[in-house]
């Protein structure tokens, strides 16, 4: 009798078909260490450098000097840090390194606040984008 009454209390938890459906398309979907959303929007987004280091498990992408042709006077220089599995505009951080020409060598030089910001914006709405298109 107590282990047909226990045998029923277990049932009650765990079996059945009343559980919610899976979402596809969740904001931690993950099977390279970090919100793979937020990974692919990221490396969209500094597609136009080239990567020095690519870390899909840590989360970190590094580009290479990069110097816009009609702007040979300036080139740029990023990182994206990915910081968590969760999609949110706290798992992300981007810094940006900036250097000007001046006398034949490069000299560093300040990088605008609404740079990075915008650069984070952009990769936000493009991981937010590539959520919505998984669910489809």
């Amino acid at each position: 009798m107590v282990l047909g009454t226990a045998t029923l209390g277990l049932s009650a938890c765990g079996g059945g078909d009343d559980r919610p459906a899976a979402d596809l398309a969740a904001a931690q979907i993950s099977t390279i260490g970090v919100n793979s959303y937020l990974w692919r929007a990221s490396l969209e987004t500094v597609s136009f450098a080239p990567l020095l280091q690519a870390d899909s498990a840590g989360g970190v992408l590094v580009t290479d000097w990069y110097t816009n042709p009609s702007n040979p006077g300036e080139r740029v220089k990023l990182t994206v840090s990915i910081l968590d599995q969760d999609l949110r505009a706290d798992a992300l951080r981007v810094a940006a390194s900036r250097q000007v020409a001046q006398g034949g060598t490069w000299v560093d030089a300040p990088v605008q606040a609404a740079t990075v910001q915008k650069l984070e914006d952009i990769i936000l709405t493009k991981a937010r984008e590539l959520r919505r298109q998984a669910v489809g």
